[in-house]
């Protein structure tokens, strides 16, 4: 095994992230692309067609505190490494005999030594690689958090444009409102009008200005997630653009949409090398019973003797130093201890597979349920805006040909006029969904629709006439200057 060849593969990519080029993850493989391969999120965020939102996107990606805190959490773990690999410090020992003991050649007055712990050298190896693992699967986890990241500013920015789009449609329809009751309290005075009229029209005015009040404090509310996702006050503004009110259905496959989930999803790729981490965890549990060795050296400082006897007659080697060799081995006899830490890798490279099937099927639950909900998400947009708003726009111009005519009066106008008012609500609504549905798909599969030739296309703007907003000063309604040509009021 090459020692360093893992080191440096988590340095390389704990350090770029995921922008090299890899045959084995690019489009090049998969026949998608041939551009380089990059994060799902950055990817995804890419994609984006809308200036705004993806302007957004990035910077969130870039100031979220909490992917911050994630990758200073994996440079850190990458730093585990080199680490674990190194050998243990050497140990310096000096030894000063205050009893010097006399020996034949003198005493000894001082003994220094040096040694060198040597564990097994794969352990060694093992170590590095695990922790090689660990800081991988960390890395990929940021990636994941930064994927969902992504999908929840695009769901929070699509929910903001809905409440501008709707913002805009009570707010002309509280107009008509204003409008009716003005024409209602004429007619009252005139004596062909009915108190119930009035009333009415006053309260829907009521409910009209609550409801835009509900849309403002729907809008701070998100507002105030968006920032703090983004790292801004609260009451920062969020640019946005505009609503697009009609979209073209996307061509889902689900089998495809789930084979590059499968290769793109950062989940899957830290469960994967989580588990090759409980793998090398167990085969380092396993190496317990290599022994692991000490050498070193010694140095003895001896000093002539300076006896009579040694005056009369003097020793060979009367006063040299002496040098020696050590060494050491552990013996690694405790067998429980040992089948403890096999027994707990055993059981962390189980959880890790258990992880691991976890992720695969909540990656294929994600991509199996949207594409199924997309289609019928589809429908009923189609239902609504084919079908719902088209009725809803005869009805009020039979209630407006009703009301010229005689045969009905205000309260009935404005009933057909409030079933068009829900009824495009009702349908940005759809539209809203099914904006959301699209983003969570991307975000289910890691990548951008727009590159699997998936993408839905915008197309142009379908209003209905009959709540579009009039310039000031002209009637909102086209009857609104014949009320008093109209019939009696009920």
């Amino acid at each position: 095994m090459v020692r360093h060849t893992p080191c440096l593969f988590a340095a390389v990519l704990l350090t770029v992230g995921w922008a090299g080029t890899s045959m084995a993850e690019t489009g090049q493989a998969d026949g998608l692309s041939a551009l380089p391969d990059r994060a799902p999120a950055d990817r995804v965020a890419q994609g984006i067609a809308d200036e705004a939102l993806r302007a957004l996107v990035e910077e969130t990606l870039e100031r979220n505190p909490g992917l911050r805190a994630g990758f200073a959490r994996a440079r850190a773990a990458a730093q585990k490494a080199p680490q674990v690999a190194s050998l243990p410090d050497p140990t310096a020992e000096a030894t000063a005999f205050l009893a010097p003991p006399e020996t034949r050649v003198g005493p000894q007055r001082l003994m220094l030594g040096y040694s060198q712990p040597l564990p097994w050298l794969a352990k060694l190896d093992l170590r590095e690689e695990a922790a090689v693992h660990g800081a991988v699967a960390l890395e990929h986890g940021v990636q994941a958090d930064r994927l969902r990241l992504v999908t929840e500013v695009r769901r929070l920015y699509h929910e903001l444009a809905f409440l501008d789009r709707s913002r805009e449609t009570a707010a002309t329809f509280l107009e008509h409102l204003i409008q009716h009751e003005e024409v209602a309290q004429a007619r009252y005075a005139t004596g062909v009008g009915s108190t119930q009229a009035v009333l009415k029209l006053q309260a829907e005015i009521t409910r009209a200005e609550r409801a835009l009040v509900d849309l403002d404090l729907g809008e701070a509310a998100l507002r105030a997630r968006v920032n703090s996702l983004r790292d801004r006050p609260a009451a920062t503004p969020v640019t946005r653009g505009s609503f697009p009110v009609a979209i073209e259905e996307a061509a889902l496959e689900a089998g495809k949409l789930a084979a590059l989930a499968r290769s793109s999803r950062p989940e899957l790729r830290a469960a994967a090398a989580g588990l090759a981490r409980a793998d090398t965890l167990e085969r380092l549990a396993r190496m317990a019973s290599k022994p692991d060795f000490n050498v070193g050296v010694t140095y003895t400082l001896v000093t002539p003797r300076d006896d009579e006897a040694a005056r009369l007659l003097a020793p060979a080697g009367n006063g040299n130093d002496v040098f020696g060799v050590r060494g050491g081995i552990t013996l690694p006899l405790r067998r429980r201890s040992r089948a403890a830490a096999v027994q707990e890798a055993l059981d962390l490279r189980s959880h890790a597979v258990d992880e691991r099937r976890a992720a695969e099927l909540t990656v294929e639950s994600e991509v199996g349920d949207l594409a199924q909900r997309l289609p019928l998400a589809w429908r009923r947009l189609r239902l609504l805006e084919d079908l719902l708003i088209v009725q809803a726009e005869e009805a009020l111009e039979s209630a407006e040909a009703g009301y010229i005519a005689g045969s009905l009066n205000t309260l009935d106008l404005f009933d057909a006029e409030h079933v068009l008012f829900e009824a495009q609500t009702a349908t940005d609504r759809a539209r809203a969904d099914y904006l959301i549905g699209l983003a969570e798909l991307e975000g289910a599969v890691g990548r951008s629709l727009a590159v699997l030739g998936e993408e839905p296309a915008l197309r142009p703007a379908r209003q209905s006439s009959r709540l579009r907003r009039q310039p000031a000063g002209t009637p909102a309604h086209p009857v609104g200057g014949l009320a008093e040509k109209g019939g009696t009021e009920r």
